[in-house]
């Protein structure tokens, strides 16, 4: 039996990160995250891209036009949708994640979902900080594990 266990890519990769400006102060956590696990990681400030979007709506829109470029491994969303008093929650949430998956089967591209959909704020910043692990870190590693499977996959 073949088996892919989960690895580190073994080559050089551009990642980029598309992160929402709403809920910064939550966010910008993620991002920190995600860069310290692309560091610890061999990937390197010039290899990685960071854009800023208003939105977590408008977080698959730019994952789609990165990934269109040809210029990166991996995209890695990341932003903060948290649940008040209308539905508005789960149009945003179930919109940005059906999004997303829609760009990583289109361009055969790792397009992670890195999004945190909470009840409250205080869950929000428990996963952004380093309480119960930093969520952004988390999706750098599945990124660059994804790009080391399909890597694996593509061998001819």
């Amino acid at each position: 039996m073949n088996e892919f266990s989960l690895e580190m890519p073994q080559r050089k990769c551009n990642v980029a990160l598309v992160a929402s400006e709403f809920n910064h102060f939550i966010v910008q956590q993620l991002v920190d995250g995600a860069i310290d696990a692309l560091d610890r990681n061999g990937i390197s400030e010039q290899d990685t891209t960071l854009v800023w979007v208003p939105g977590a709506f408008e977080l698959p829109l730019t994952v789609d036009a990165l990934a269109m470029t040809g210029r990166y491994d991996a995209v890695i969303a990341l932003g903060a949708v948290i649940r008040g008093g209308t539905p508005h929650f789960d149009y945003v949430a179930g919109e940005c994640a059906r999004g997303l998956a829609q760009v990583g089967l289109k361009h055969g591209l790792p397009a992670i979902f890195g999004v945190l959909t909470t009840d409250n704020v205080d869950q929000a910043l428990e996963r952004a900080g380093s309480g119960a692990g930093n969520k952004g870190f988390d999706t750098a590693i599945a990124a660059l594990q994804m790009i080391a499977v399909l890597d694996r996959i593509r061998v001819k």
